[in-house]
């Protein structure tokens, strides 16, 4: 086998990867502070050649990001320069012009923009934009052919980047698919916090509530794939993942809240469990569209029916109602 480039290597997995340190001018850049100082990356390539040009690929990439941030390292050294220099001199009194201000402050130019400025620089921009695109082609590719079938190079095809791209964003296959899950448990919940509930009518609330469930698993069959795919996992890829069981505790604070509100004007009976109630709105919404086709073979009747989806809309509105009210 012909030799590997610098900073090129096989892994014990048989996998092309790279293994470079980084360099040593950067360790106190808030992005290496505290990691391992070499930098190890699998192309997830088996094949030597098409490994090795990954590799390269990556390589290139790695060193973009050193100078990215070696400028970031010059841009605070340099504001804190100009801070040192505008402080006024310790051994003697500043002097006071008319209007009040010393002759440094009236004097000095303006400090450059902080570190971290809330406006994201080009670089920045493209790199979400770039995840951004990854993740809903990857969403697609995922609940099409599930964690196993799906492949990498296919969801690269799918976007206007590269096989090399991903897995710098990512890592790993499995990790991409992880943040997939959490991207569509989090479209679910975005929907639902963007309804502004504490300012309609309890009873209405909670209608809306229902509705919105209905039509967000209707309109994203995808999100009900990936679910039922990370289910056949037993949901190992998302087990454990904070953001995530942060996020979708907030579900349970959205019913939980509504039945208090419901409660207290005495519109709601007492004692419904939030979970039980949450289950009984998500199972609905979430069977119709995961049986789909089952139920189809089974009973000859499509549950997408355009004609009978209405009613299957306003009757889980109306159960959920009937079981909620004393």
């Amino acid at each position: 086998m012909a030799k590997l480039p610098k900073n090129v290597r096989i892994g014990r997995n048989g996998r092309v990867g790279i293994l470079k340190k980084v360099p040593r001018d950067l360790w106190e850049h808030p992005q290496y502070r505290d990691r391992s100082k070499v930098i190890e990356r699998s192309t997830g390539a088996v094949n030597v050649t098409e490994g090795v040009k990954i590799a390269c690929a990556m390589l290139q990439d790695l060193e973009q990001e050193f100078a990215s941030a070696r400028a970031e390292l010059y841009a605070i050294e340099a504001l804190h320069t100009h801070e040192e220099e505008a402080l006024p001199d310790e051994h003697h009194e500043a002097e006071i012009s008319p209007d009040g201000l010393s002759a440094a402050e009236g004097s000095k130019p303006p400090l450059p923009a902080p570190f971290n400025d809330s406006r994201p620089a080009p670089r920045r921009r493209e790199a979400e934009a770039t995840r951004r695109d990854i993740l809903d082609a990857a969403m697609e590719e995922f609940a099409a052919k599930g964690l196993s079938g799906a492949r990498v190079d296919a969801i690269a095809a799918r976007t206007r980047t590269t096989k090399p791209m991903i897995y710098y964003h990512f890592g790993s296959k499995e990790k991409l698919y992880a943040a997939v899950m959490e991207e569509a448990y989090g479209g679910v919940r975005t929907k639902e916090q963007g309804l502004h509930l504490d300012a309609l009518p309890t009873e209405e609330a909670m209608r809306r509530l229902v509705e919105v469930t209905f039509d967000h698993h209707a309109e994203h069959p995808e999100y009900v794939r990936l679910v039922t795919v990370e289910n056949i996992e037993m949901g190992r890829h998302i087990t454990g993942r904070k953001s995530l069981i942060e996020r979708n505790a907030i579900a349970i604070e959205t019913v939980q809240d509504l039945l208090r509100r419901g409660e207290a004007e005495g519109i709601f009976r007492t004692g419904i469990n939030p979970w039980h109630l949450h289950f009984l709105i998500s199972s609905f919404c979430f069977m119709r569209v995961s049986n789909r086709y089952s139920w189809r073979a089974v009973f000859d009747m499509d549950l997408w029916d355009e004609e009978d989806v209405p009613a299957q809309r306003e009757m889980i509105v109306e159960a959920i109602l009937r079981y909620v009210k004393p």
